[in-house]
């Protein structure tokens, strides 16, 4: 129910804001779509750049807040009929999951194994996941994009994909990371789902042919949008969003690269300025 970005950056007062060619309304909605290889043969979409979005994670969908062909609404606090509606205005929708924290205020708390929480990530009720547990994990998420396949979304967005950057609690790895972060994929991609790599830019090289877009947080504040390139270079919409910069300062930047680029406020809940 909130925006996620690196642990450490909520405690910090940030700079940014974003930027985005100004697409709107909801008759392109980007890109082709493509059958999914890894699992039954179901056609999911593939989401090209520049595609205008709105992110709302705060509470229920305003589908009229938003004049854009792609929301990017959570998974827990909407349904099939906020599916549905969005549907039928012509958009794209993607399903907000946290895959790499635990959060007690989740229905499904309770099916997450003590064994695999780790530390507090610097948000009230939640705690790292010790994404080395496979076996533990993979059908915990499995059920959660069930939820997101059965509730009519077209993708996924998985949340905290980059927890060996953090202070987990685990001596998590580079390569424990790919290795999850394929597996997320792989989930989606067997349920005709769209996936997304949010944030985890160092592993973008090793990423960017299994994942169908990406979802980034500041790489304007930081001099990092540069490294997103991968994914427009192979015709993937890169979504971002910055917080507290103004547009002016980076939408150019934005627009030269490809970006689908706008300044959020921090709760993420209706209001936006796109580039």
């Amino acid at each position: 129910m909130r925006r996620r970005a690196r642990a450490w950056t909520a405690l910090l007062t940030v700079l940014a804001v974003s930027a985005t060619p100004a697409l709107t309304g909801c008759t392109d909605t980007g890109g082709s779509r493509d059958s999914a290889a890894d699992g039954p043969r179901q056609e999911r979409w593939q989401p090209g750049p520049g595609l205008a979005w709105q992110w709302q994670l705060d509470g229920k969908v305003d589908a009229a807040a938003a004049d854009v062909p792609v929301y990017d609404i959570d998974g827990f606090e909407n349904d099939a009929a906020d599916v549905a509606r969005l549907h039928r205005d012509g958009r794209k929708v993607i399903c907000y999951i946290n895959v790499g924290a635990w959060e007690d205020y989740r229905p499904d708390a309770d099916a997450f194994p003590r064994s695999v929480l780790g530390g507090p990530n610097g948000w009230q009720g939640e705690r790292w996941l010790d994404i080395r547990r496979i076996s533990l994990l993979r059908p915990i998420m499995e059920r959660r994009f069930d939820m997101c396949r059965d509730k009519g979304f077209d993708a996924v967005e998985p949340d905290l994909v980059e927890g060996y950057a953090d202070d987990t609690g685990f001596p998590l790895t580079a390569r424990d990371q790919l290795k999850y972060n394929r597996m997320i994929a792989d989930i989606a991609h067997e349920r005709g789902l769209a996936v997304g790599l949010k944030n985890d830019l160092p592993q973008i090289p090793h990423l960017v042919d299994v994942f169908d877009f990406a979802v980034n947080e500041q790489c304007a504040q930081y001099g990092e949008c540069e490294r997103l390139t991968p994914f427009i270079e192979a015709g993937k919409a890169v979504f971002h969003v910055e917080y507290t910069e103004p547009t002016h300062q980076f939408c150019p930047e934005s627009r030269r690269l490809g970006l689908s680029s706008m300044r959020k406020k921090w709760e993420l809940g209706t209001w936006r300025r796109a580039c």
